[in-house]
């Protein structure tokens, strides 16, 4: 494969080549393994190969089994086993939701500075990855779209970063339930401060000390840490104006969904 064009390469891998170099040389000695007398083990490019194929275009293991001359059975352990190697290998350096007051209020200035849209540390939302319905799970993974899926919930920087994900929930779980279930929200209401978001203060041309917060839709509740829209009802000139400049802050995060859909 690796003998393709660029772009030939890319469109089958999602990756450049360069990057999935880089990623096999962190993770091949966590998927290695020795020739034993029975049989000579797979390559740690192939078995990287066959992983991002069918992460990036959602080949199944029959069609994946006849590209790569691989046994089904043997295709679902290499699946697993590489992607706990890349967790194992990125999960640190890769999401890391911030800790420090000055790394809140970083995120906060560009909020303001891009969106204009000032004390907002992140923009959350939930997103539905369809799935194939798992054995004996009724209608526990069936969402109000008609389709089997579990949520991805997550909070998104100005810039369209991921600072925070919960993956894993059934699809038939709100938003909201995920949400006060998680440590995020935990985090974010703890009288101890322990995310460390910075203290109340006012606004420009205010006296009244306002907190740090992120926004979300109607589909969560508001609370201090959490802010989201005015209802359309009986709204007044200023309400709407509101309303347009946290839609603007909020629509981060789906279009950082958008953006990771169009990679995979």
């Amino acid at each position: 494969m690796k003998t393709e064009d660029e772009k030939a390469f890319f469109n089958y891998t999602r990756l450049p080549r360069g990057l999935y170099d880089e990623v096999l040389r962190r993770v091949e000695g966590r998927i290695e393994k020795k020739d034993t007398w029975y049989r000579k083990s797979l390559p740690p490019g192939l078995k990287l190969s066959i992983t991002l194929r069918h992460l990036a275009c959602g080949d199944n293991y029959p069609s994946l089994s006849y590209n790569f001359r691989v046994a089904p059975n043997t295709i679902s352990l290499i699946i697993n086993e590489v992607c706990n190697a890349i967790k194992a290998e990125f999960a640190a350096e890769s999401i890391q939701c911030p800790t420090t007051t000055e790394e809140w209020t970083a995120i906060a200035e560009q909020f303001e500075k891009r969106w204009q849209f000032p004390h907002c540390c992140g923009a959350l939302d939930g997103k539905h990855v369809a799935v194939t319905c798992p054995w004996n799970t009724g209608s526990e993974y069936s969402n109000y779209k008609g389709f089997f899926s579990i949520v991805l919930m997550a909070l998104v920087d100005a810039d369209y970063k991921f600072l925070w994900i919960d993956v894993g929930s059934d699809g038939s779980s709100n938003d909201a339930s995920i949400y006060n279930g998680s440590e995020l929200k935990e985090g974010l209401e703890s009288p101890n401060n322990i995310f460390n978001l910075p203290e109340e203060k006012s606004l420009p041309g205010d006296d009244v000390p306002v907190p740090y917060y992120i926004v979300g839709d109607n589909a969560f509740g508001i609370n201090k840490s959490l802010m989201n829209p005015f209802l359309i009802r009986n709204m007044e000139h200023h309400d709407r104006i509101f309303n347009y400049r946290l839609s603007r802050a909020r629509r981060v995060v789906e279009n950082a969904f958008g953006i990771l859909a169009h990679k995979f």
